[in-house]
């Protein structure tokens, strides 16, 4: 899928009427998405929320059901999935967790659910948007088992900032330091990184970023990959439990 525009469906309840919507939309644009509502026929919806089987007396919520029931059977076309609902409703949760392990269990689309409030803004729900939209067009990336080659990751957080160097699925060199200014730290990271492993940086293969600072350590080392922290560490924390297959859960 590359840098193609990735189209996420929304099943929602509540985000239009809470001002919600508009940083939805602008979140979704500023990693190259868009949101889009699954058009459905009135039969449809009926159909589908019976078929479903969870009884709830919101109108919308028996919405997102049927559209999620639509996306799962493939009579709508998707690249990801995003279900959000206020996080007043009692209701709107189960829906929402219902419906997330429903399409989890019968598709593979990428899923991401989000409990708004009003207070909600574009900036809360990038990174949740960018890792949708990782998935769609890095999957391939991110189902494979072994790690081939000599990389170097970096991990520019806010309160520490990390490098690691592995070669052919053996990590060969490491570095940490609390994050004090971001382009200094990752450069201290990286040359205890590099020096550990034996290695010089024109050694490399390949070096990708995650964390608080990717984009500015990214810009300034020339990284070949730019990743949210989501689904690197969901990867890292499954690669290192050695548990790549089936289900898994992640606590950050």
């Amino acid at each position: 899928m590359s840098d193609e525009l990735v189209r996420i469906a929304q099943l929602s309840c509540g985000p239009e009427y809470s001002g919600v919507q508009k940083e939805i939309n602008i979140a979704a644009e500023a990693v190259g998405a868009e949101i889009f509502f699954p058009d459905l026929s009135l039969s449809d919806i009926r159909r589908n929320f019976k078929d479903f089987g969870l009884d709830v007396r919101s109108a919308d919520l028996k919405l997102a059901i049927a559209r999620g029931v639509a996306l799962v059977e493939g009579s709508v076309e998707a690249d990801a999935v995003f279900i959000a609902t206020c996080f007043r409703c009692a209701e709107a949760a189960i829906v929402r967790n219902e419906l997330r392990r429903y399409i989890h269990e019968h598709s593979t689309l990428p899923v991401v659910s989000y409990s708004f409030t009003e207070r909600t803004t574009s900036g809360t729900l990038l990174t949740r948007m960018e890792a949708l939209t990782t998935i769609a067009r890095r999957r391939a990336l991110l189902a494979r088992e072994r790690q081939t080659g000599l990389t170097m990751g970096v991990d520019s957080g806010s309160s520490t900032t990390k490098a690691v160097i592995m070669q052919d699925n053996v990590i060969i060199g490491t570095g940490w330091r609390p994050t004090t200014e971001v382009l200094g730290s990752s450069d201290e990271v990286i040359t205890l990184a590099l020096a550990e492993a034996g290695v010089k940086r024109e050694d490399l293969d390949a070096v990708g970023t995650t964390g608080y600072g990717r984009f500015l350590v990214g810009k300034r080392i020339g990284a070949d990959l730019i990743q949210e922290e989501l689904t690197v560490n969901s990867k890292g924390a499954v690669f290192l439990a050695d548990c790549q297959h089936g289900p898994a859960t992640v606590i950050d």
